[in-house]
């Protein structure tokens, strides 16, 4: 949406364009477990033009925040079939590429009050 916006262009029926973007999204998504800000930068994107954006831990949350919480459906449904309750986990062990990412650490710790 944003190079639609600077451009003109829309990306969406373009398979290489959208490669490249799924690339530097998962390299910009790793660094922001670690980072506030990343920059974007993708030579060439499209038609010749590159593509340079910065891009906030806070908008990365503010757009993936659905995802995030459905990140929380299989821990619920854990919960409810053993019939535990939060109180009674002790601890909790983070295993995955995505639970590096401070929000879903974040929603994880509120919903094990703090764990």
């Amino acid at each position: 949406k944003v190079f639609k916006r600077k451009h003109g262009a829309d990306l969406s029926n373009d398979k290489r364009a959208i490669q490249k973007l799924r690339r530097e999204a998962e390299r910009a998504k790793r660094a922001l477990s670690s980072q506030h800000q990343v920059r974007l930068e993708i030579d060439d994107l499209y038609n010749g033009v590159d593509f340079s954006e910065t891009l906030t831990r806070a908008r990365f949350e503010e757009l993936c925040i659905d995802l995030f919480k459905r990140t929380l459906t299989p821990v619920h449904k854990v919960m409810e079939d053993s019939a535990l309750k939060t109180s009674e986990i002790d601890e909790i062990v983070l295993v995955g590429g995505s639970t590096r990412i401070p929000k879903v650490q974040q929603l994880l710790k509120d919903f094990f009050n703090g764990k």
